[in-house]
């Protein structure tokens, strides 16, 4: 059952996000129903709902309104501006709510980036959002994919290989590196162990590709080393993953991480947004507009996240 007090945002609007919350919502019991407040506008919820057959389920939730959308901008499948800013509403006040106290953790459907650079809103992803909210620096909060048997800590997200390399320091990866150790805590992983991947080939192979991973990441991991954490690395990411022997695997950069999670665990992952006060996941897809408004999108990467974030395992649930 859910044993954490959960917020589900809706994501971006004219996504699957309503869709696959109000699928999610319903398949679950209605004791586990109960322990979820979902976030999102309620005239998209609603018609969703409707849409489904689920408009009886409105009845049984406890909903709150966020992010209202425009009827003009209300158009399944569509980028809008006003739909990416409704995303970001939607998140926003269910991450306000659980610093209030007032719920555990946060679950988010997927949002649209370009709808919300539209919308002129500075975003990366949920952990910068996380970040601003809270208050906390946005290179202090970090994305943690869960998939697959693997869990892939990011020390650099959506940007740039250019701008990533340029940003990424000792500094960055240790404090990457401890956010996942303690996510990996909450998720029933004490005392993980931990392996991290090089920047380059190789983990640059002794300097023959280059100085970068004896400048950043060898005292970073020497470091960590020195506070007791028990971790490998750096060592080239293909022979680490292949090695399957540590529980939290840290990546430098986006597509180190991305890849082997959407391999293994396709549609299937749930995406943590880790080192702030408030935990919040996202589904490991995206908004899937090509979709949007046809009623068949799946709801499992939606019900994994909620049981991750409740503290139990898919596989129970589902055994």
């Amino acid at each position: 059952m859910v044993s954490r007090r959960l917020a589900l945002a809706a994501g971006d609007p004219n996504g699957i996000g309503p869709e696959i919350a109000l699928k999610a919502l319903a398949a679950l019991p209605a004791g586990e129903r109960a322990r979820i407040t979902l976030f999102g506008p309620r005239s998209v919820l609603e018609r969703t709902a409707s849409q489904l057959g689920l408009h009886a389920l409105l009845t049984e939730l406890r909903m709150i309104g966020a992010g209202e959308l425009p009827a003009e901008a209300a158009c399944p499948g569509q980028l809008h501006a006003a739909a990416g800013a409704s995303a970001v509403a939607s998140a926003t006040a269910a991450i306000e709510a659980c610093r209030r106290g007032e719920v555990d953790a946060v679950v988010a459907c997927p949002h649209h980036e370009t709808a919300i650079h539209q919308a002129g809103i500075a975003f990366s992803g949920y952990p910068s959002l996380v970040a601003r909210v809270c208050g906390v620096p946005e290179d202090s909060v970090f994305l943690m994919l869960v998939g697959g048997g693997l869990r892939i800590v990011h020390a650099t997200l959506h940007e740039s290989v250019r701008t990533a390399l340029d940003r990424l320091t000792p500094e960055l990866v240790t404090n990457a590196v401890r956010a996942g150790a303690r996510a990996c805590a909450l998720l029933g992983a004490g005392d993980p162990s931990i392996a991290v991947f090089g920047i380059n080939p190789h983990a640059s192979e002794g300097g023959l590709f280059g100085p970068e991973d004896a400048a950043i990441v060898e005292p970073a991991v020497r470091a960590l080393r020195a506070e007791g954490l028990r971790i490998d690395g750096p060592q080239g990411a293909d022979m680490l993953l292949a090695q399957r022997k540590h529980d939290l695997y840290v990546a430098m950069l986006h597509d180190q991480g991305h890849i082997p999670i959407k391999l293994l665990a396709p549609q299937a992952a749930s995406a943590l947004s880790i080192g702030a006060e408030v935990l919040l996941s996202s589904v490991g897809h995206g908004s899937a507009m090509d979709i949007a408004g046809r009623g068949i999108a799946d709801a499992g990467a939606v019900l994994r996240t909620i049981a991750l974030l409740s503290g139990i395992r898919q596989e129970e649930r589902t055994s």
